[in-house]
């Protein structure tokens, strides 16, 4: 059974950083996509990113582009998102997801495989 695990959220100031990270373990992932996406309250959640667990260039949402980063450690089945210059508009629960079959996907039903997410708060 495929399980994912994120940490990395918590409190920071506007223009700091995180690195998220999601361990996954009941499978070989090479051949899966893998993706971040993010709830805000009261909002639906949305793409933050996507790549190939076997390598490839990625795929970000326009709001993060230029200040997030999606990467992997294969020897540890675990994908990082690294978050720079957070925006209070950053804040939300962050949460990682793969599914079977590598590409890129970026809407929700893509996925198969859901983490339980990490919270991040961006203060002004």
């Amino acid at each position: 059974q495929v399980q994912l695990v994120e940490s990395g959220g918590g409190l920071v100031q506007a223009g700091g950083s995180l690195r998220l990270s999601c361990v996954a373990s009941g499978r070989t992932f090479s051949n899966y996509a893998v993706g971040w996406f993010r709830q805000a309250p009261g909002k639906e959640r949305e793409f933050v990113a996507a790549s190939r667990w076997g390598g490839g260039p990625p795929y970000y949402a326009d709001s993060v582009k230029g200040r997030f980063t999606i990467s992997r450690d294969n020897a540890k089945n675990t994908v990082y998102l690294q978050m720079n210059s957070l925006k209070p508009e950053d804040t939300a629960v962050y949460y990682c997801a793969v599914r079977p079959y590598s590409g890129i996907y970026y809407q929700l039903r893509d996925y198969r495989y859901w983490g339980q997410g990490t919270q991040v708060t961006v203060s002004s």
